[in-house]
């Protein structure tokens, strides 16, 4: 529902009104040079020529990625909480990319649903989608690297992909639906007034609602961009005395992006891979959960096999300082996927961590409980809270004064160490298969792998009915 408030302005003197006006029009660069109307000529003018072949693949991997964790979602108890209102991912295990968001989960779903919307004779075909798909990640990952606040994860005031989440959405909506380069505009506009959700909900079950209605914000603000919904050209840019995009961020210096019709266009998917996760949890567990992965199996060969956690006297976890994900005795699933002690604890009790580490029977263990209480945190100065330059270092004091030691600077899944296909395919079938049969997890992944070459998407669609 839309509310329309209507002003009256005969209190303003008209010499007043004529004097504001010439001065918006003497400041305001010409609709054509704004950042924000580069944007919406780079979304409205890429060509699927100018997706090269590593961006092309690298972005069906979030696709089949996004697809199994969003079918794996629909298992989880948040998911049947909101079922009647959206449906959004809730394990905590899509990808990541860094400065932090969750890119794919703000943007395929959208995708999909239009896709299906659409008249079976007007389907998109599977290079639309994935052109769509690549202008939504790029859009987020644009406007993310416009200020370094964005890049340490302590200072952001806001859940990421509530902020880049829903313009990805918009952007690749917009583009899907053919919008113009005006209406483009104004779908990011749009977008812009839906976006933004606290960091405070980090860590409970309404943090999974951030996902799923980033995606569904988007949609709607494209939408309404297509039915003539005005608003301000200027969303993008830094105006002195005006919040835009910049309310988001203190330090937002914005850039424009060349048009791809002059200029053939760089991704940032091209420079810099995904981050998959290998369990549902913070991105920031991989590191700690690794690194006590190195000692569980330490001291199982020390032990033949016979390892107990009453060997333990201390573990030190020196890791970056972050609030939010520093929990020593978490109370639920969603405060266990964000703390680094119960990630810790668990690697070193069982050696990995999974998705069945986050049941209630696992987090209710009496030997985690033991470990948990046996932990310290130090936060080194050279450790920042930065997923491209932290790491995680893990040392356990075992009661015969021995030391163990375990680091880790990159984790696999990271995009510095990136999962190879067959690890990302097993995933996929772990996820899928909860709710799918193998046929069509099967046909899933062989439908994504080609996806370019799909005149429609309506298999992909059938796969997922």
């Amino acid at each position: 529902m839309l509310l329309i408030i209507q002003r009256s302005c005969r209190c303003v003197p008209t010499i007043r009104r004529l004097h504001v006006s010439a001065l918006e029009v003497a400041e305001r660069p010409g609709p054509e040079e704004t950042v924000t109307a580069s944007f919406a000529a780079f979304i409205h003018g890429l060509q699927p020529e100018q997706l090269t072949q590593k961006v092309l693949q690298r972005s069906k991997r979030m696709a089949l990625d996004s697809i199994g964790v969003g079918i794996v979602g629909s298992t989880t108890y948040v998911f049947q909480l909101v079922l009647q209102h959206c449906q959004s991912h809730s394990m905590d295990f899509d990808d990541t990319w860094h400065p932090a968001t969750h890119p794919s989960g703000a943007v395929l779903p959208a995708l999909l649903a239009i896709s299906d919307m659409l008249p079976r004779n007007s389907k998109p075909s599977g290079m639309d989608l994935l052109i769509a798909f690549n202008v939504g990640i790029e859009i987020q990952g644009r406007l993310l690297r416009f200020s370094n606040e964005a890049q340490n994860i302590p200072k952001s005031r806001f859940h990421p992909p509530t902020v880049v989440g829903p313009m990805g959405s918009a952007a690749a909506c917009a583009r899907l639906l053919s919008l113009d380069r005006i209406q483009c505009s104004h779908a990011l506009a749009i977008a812009a007034s839906l976006a933004g959700a606290p960091m405070a909900n980090a860590a409970t079950q309404s943090k999974p609602l951030h996902i799923g209605n980033a995606s569904r914000q988007g949609l709607e603000a494209a939408f309404l961009a297509s039915r003539g919904l005005q608003a301000s050209s200027l969303m993008l840019d830094s105006v002195p005395g005006v919040s835009g995009f910049s309310a988001f961020y203190e330090d937002y210096a914005p850039q424009p992006l060349p048009s791809p019709e002059e200029v053939e266009p760089s991704f940032l998917l091209e420079e810099q891979d995904m981050g998959f996760k290998r369990f549902p949890a913070h991105l920031g567990m991989h590191w700690v959960a690794d690194a006590a992965a190195s000692i569980h199996k330490q001291l199982v060969g020390s032990h033949n096999g016979n390892f107990n956690p009453a060997f333990i006297q201390d573990i030190l976890l020196r890791i970056p300082p972050s609030k939010y994900i520093n929990r020593p005795f978490p109370e639920s699933e969603h405060e266990a996927r964000h703390s680094f002690q119960f990630n810790a604890c668990t690697a070193l009790l069982d050696g990995e961590v999974t998705v069945q580490s986050f049941h209630p029977v696992s987090l209710r263990r009496p030997e985690l409980h033991t470990l948990l209480s046996r932990v310290r945190v130090e936060h080194p100065n050279d450790n920042s809270a930065n997923f491209d330059l932290m790491y995680a270092e893990v040392l356990v004091t075992l009661v015969n004064g021995d030391v163990l030691k375990g680091r880790c600077n990159t984790f696999y899944g990271h995009w510095r160490n990136p999962l190879t296909d067959n690890s990302l395919q097993r995933k996929f079938r772990s996820n899928a298969g909860a709710v799918l049969s193998s046929d069509k997890v099967e046909g899933l992944i062989e439908i994504v792998d080609r996806l370019e070459q799909l005149e429609d998407c309506s298999p992909l669609l059938a796969q997922l009915q």
